[in-house]
């Protein structure tokens, strides 16, 4: 049996005790081994390359011997459980979650986050994490090696967010700090961070929910042209839009270009679907009407005036779609 113990964000100290007890092999960081009781003679192994840890379990699995795995909150929650579970199966597994740093860092700052997006950057693409919090209006994202708080500011300083960065949580350590994303550009993390919570202020608390996550998708999409302010009805008709959503298939972590917006009615039929938006429009007028039309969708747009093609190569981002 593998016993997989989450410690340390619940409380103000990681729990020191028998957790361990036991076991011949355990597993963990080297913060979580030094917060334990261990038995004596037991072996250990330090967490770092993955692939040599799950070998030396496999050894002991496979001679019926008991291990334990020390891991950091919620081990189920973009843990190591996933790879526990893939290569010895869920039945060999006796998992004792703690509180995941996702609800640690929200339960620091008193916001309730039912209606959180989550989205891991480590060992991951951090432009999946920047879409998402340019799209939604509340998301934590999970940090790592080269995708920390100074890379996310560095893509986020200009879209009215602000950051609360918990370091070290559940240790005599933890901080939780509220910066913008240009501070947070500045300014050298270390690598204590556990989570980075990306929040538009004006819409953190959100609406009452019945589904956790990513909001809802919208009942229906190509909305008449009546849902939208438009001049002298220059804008993309229903049909044409329908046409032009399926064939852009925008999605949560996906960034669409709408350039030449118009009323930008294609820029917030995307960003009603999930994805992160930039409207490119050339007219002072037009770019006040899209904003108007995404703050009337509630969603969140961003609107850049100026002329394709040449104002394209100030953006610095990489579509998935462009319309």
């Amino acid at each position: 049996m593998i016993t997989v113990v989450g410690m340390g964000t619940a409380s103000g100290a990681a729990p020191a005790g028998d957790v361990a007890a036991g076991a011949e092999l355990v597993v963990g960081g080297r913060r979580h081994l030094d917060a334990v009781r261990l038995p004596e003679g037991v072996r250990t192994v330090v967490l770092g390359a993955l692939a040599p840890a799950l070998d030396t379990v496999a050894e002991y699995v496979a001679r019926g011997r008991p291990v334990t795995v020390l891991a950091s909150g919620d081990p189920g929650f973009f843990g190591i459980v996933r790879a526990l579970a893939e290569r010895f199966g869920p039945e060999r597994l006796d998992v004792r979650a703690g509180v995941s740093s996702v609800a640690a860092a929200f339960a620091r700052v008193g916001l309730p986050w039912d209606g959180a997006v989550v989205a891991s950057a480590h060992g991951r693409d951090l432009r999946t994490a920047v879409n998402v919090c340019r799209a939604h209006p509340k998301v934590a994202v999970l940090t790592g090696p080269g995708a920390g708080p100074a890379e996310l500011g560095a893509a986020l300083r200009d879209d009215g967010r602000v950051f609360v960065v918990a370091s070290a949580l559940g240790s005599a350590e933890e901080r939780v700090e509220r910066v913008t994303p240009a501070e947070a550009a500045a300014r050298d993390w270390g690598t204590a961070v556990s989570v980075v919570l990306c929040l538009d202020g004006a819409r953190t608390p959100g609406p009452v929910r019945a589904l956790a996550g990513v909001r809802p998708g919208p009942a229906g999409w190509a909305l008449a042209e009546d849902a939208f302010t438009h001049r002298d009805s220059m804008i993309t008709k229903f049909e044409v839009r329908a046409l032009a959503l399926s064939r852009l298939g925008p999605r949560p972590g996906d960034l669409v270009w709408d350039v030449g917006a118009g009323s930008g009615s294609v820029a917030v039929e995307c960003a009603r679907l999930g994805a992160a938006v930039t409207a490119v429009e050339r007219t002072p007028d037009g770019v006040g009407r899209v904003r108007a039309n995404a703050a009337a969708h509630g969603v969140d747009v961003r609107v850049v005036h100026g002329a394709a093609p040449a104002v394209l190569a100030t953006l610095d981002e990489v579509p998935d779609a462009v319309f």
